[in-house]
């Protein structure tokens, strides 16, 4: 009798460890997958957040070059020119200027 008792609770007890192992690895496969999903929503917010700043260097990029050519135009003779008229009114000899009557 003391043999069944005592074969009774090991089989029990080997239930009841079971049943507690499979939990435990029931909760941690349900917390990895919520981290997972997580992890899967940053990957894609970080994607387009990267998308997006290439698209602001590739502006940069295109706007440094447009100051690099201002800046070439701003030292030819023609950029002189222009703004001797624009600015100071300034003309060559002999030019004449036609204004609009307002």
């Amino acid at each position: 009798m003391a043999i069944r008792q005592a074969a009774h609770r090991k089989k029990h007890s080997n239930r009841f460890s079971m049943v507690l192992i499979t939990t435990v690895v029931l909760m941690i496969t349900i917390v990895v997958a919520v981290k997972c999903t997580e992890l899967s929503r940053k990957v894609a917010e970080y994607e387009e957040r990267e998308a997006q700043l290439m698209v602001q260097i590739e502006e940069q990029q295109a706007r440094a070059e447009e100051l690099v050519e201002y800046e070439k135009y701003t030292q030819t003779m023609k950029y002189i020119e222009d703004v001797a008229k624009s600015k100071l009114g300034l003309v060559y000899e002999g030019e004449i200027i036609f204004k609009e009557e307002n």
